[in-house]
């Protein structure tokens, strides 16, 4: 299953490939992403304070680095909720499994049973 990558993952990657300093052919290629994309998200973050241009290269800026942080946090955490949700989706369908009739067995009417006193 092939997973696609949303906004906010895109603009990690590019600030990741930033951190040391990088031009825009190493951004694009690291970061997988075509001149179009390369070119609207480097807009983007140089548009949000997260990356400025200086010395020939894009670097990211403090902005930039307490994202990067924070982003690092909440994606630490996401992960260990979504884990957890996915072992109770698991367990729900195992409990579903559980309620379903068994095949092939008869069924007596339970008047037809006899009762012991």
């Amino acid at each position: 299953m092939v997973k696609y990558r949303g906004r906010l993952e895109i603009i990690v990657d590019v600030l990741n490939v930033a951190v040391k300093g990088a031009r825009k052919t190493r951004i694009m290629y690291v970061a997988n992403l075509s001149y179009q994309l390369l070119e609207k998200y480097l807009g983007e973050t140089v548009g949000l304070g997260f990356v400025c241009f200086s010395n020939n290269c894009y670097e990211v800026t403090e902005k930039g680095r307490t994202f990067l942080e924070k982003y690092n946090d909440f994606s630490s955490r996401y992960q260990k909720v979504d884990s957890e949700f996915q072992r109770m989706l698991f367990e729900r369908e195992t409990l579903e499994r559980l309620c379903e009739p068994v095949r092939n067995v008869p069924l007596r009417p339970i008047s037809a049973r006899r009762r012991r006193a």
